[in-house]
């Protein structure tokens, strides 16, 4: 089974997710996604550090995909 890009970068979510639960205090975590040009995404996660990934992706039927019904 060949790994994706976009699983590194969900588990790196997922990681700085469980750091923040363990942490005894403050934690703040943001994750940004533009489009770039040439079918990329760029992908901003940031938890004290930042971390990027440039993805590849084809524009799907997921327009709604994130709004709650």
């Amino acid at each position: 089974m060949t790994e994706q890009p976009s699983d590194r970068v969900k588990a790196r979510l997922s990681q700085l997710f469980d750091e923040l639960l363990r942490h005894d205090g403050f934690g703040d975590l943001s994750v940004e996604m533009r489009i770039l040009k040439r079918g990329q995404k760029e992908v901003l996660i940031r938890c004290g550090k930042q971390y990027r990934y440039v993805l590849d992706f084809e524009p799907g039927d997921a327009a709604g995909a994130c709004l709650d019904k």
